[in-house]
């Protein structure tokens, strides 16, 4: 018997939208300061990206994009990371992988790892090569694939163990 999945695609003139970003982003907020207490801890794990994916899978775009925007923002200015620099690369990958959760999300209508494995290589795969356009060195814009397998291996498996648990909620 296959269990009930409930997806939403929130919009945003719903209260919802803003209460679930404002607690993605809160999350996006404490994971990036814990993995950072380890050397390389944010390259590593990517915990920037996290609680966008889990938003955008489970709520839609909308959350997703908020998230999306607001977290690297708000970390940036309260703790100096990421780096003014590396804002637009992340900024573009952020909302790359709101863009394509919500849209998985909304396709598949349910939660499976090759979905979550495919959220992850799209925004990857499209980020780095946004972000070579901009620093210029393919070499630097691969840093995700060179040191982030760990970070892209949590957002598949922690993302669809978070989004199994709170899948009937």
């Amino acid at each position: 018997m296959e269990s009930t999945t409930k997806l939403y695609s929130l919009n945003y003139t719903s209260a919802n939208t803003y209460l679930f970003a404002l607690l993605f982003v809160v999350g996006n907020i404490a994971l990036p300061q814990l993995c950072h207490l380890v050397h390389l801890g944010g390259p590593t794990m990517l915990p920037i990206y996290f609680f966008t994916l889990i938003g955008a899978y489970k709520y839609g775009m909308k959350v997703g994009l908020l998230t999306a925007i607001l977290s690297p923002l708000i970390n940036s200015l309260l703790f100096g990371m990421p780096v003014v620099a590396l804002l637009p690369a992340i900024f573009i990958k952020s909302v790359l992988l709101a863009v394509a959760a919500g849209y998985m999300a909304n396709r598949c209508r349910k939660i499976t790892l090759p979905a979550l494995l495919g959220v992850v290589l799209t925004y990857q795969v499209i980020g780095t090569l946004a972000e070579w356009a901009i620093v210029g060195s393919f070499y630097l814009a691969a840093q995700d694939f060179r040191i982030g397998i760990p970070g892209m291996l949590l957002q598949i498996f922690g993302g669809y163990a978070l989004l199994k648990a709170i899948a009937k909620r």
